[in-house]
């Protein structure tokens, strides 16, 4: 049996962070660190951690270097 229940309900921070879960999630996908992403992104390691964790806002930029280095569209970060 299937029960189908919305993304928000698996996963309650993605209401009001999704793009930091979406960073977490990228950087898990492909085996990184925070310290790694960082590395290959040239953003501070501790920008990320605070991006993942709902306490910097993401821009444009940041996000086409996190989409650049995590195989992902960049959009899912904003």
């Amino acid at each position: 049996m299937f029960v189908y229940c919305s993304l928000e309900e698996l996963s309650p921070e993605t209401a009001w962070n999704s793009g930091g879960v979406s960073i977490r999630g990228g950087r898990g996908k492909e085996g990184l660190t925070q310290k790694q992403l960082a590395e290959l992104t040239g953003i501070a390691q501790h920008h990320i951690s605070e991006m993942e964790n709902g306490k910097r806002p993401i821009g444009k930029e940041t996000a086409r270097k996190l989409a650049a280095a995590l195989n992902i569209d960049y959009p899912v970060f904003l």
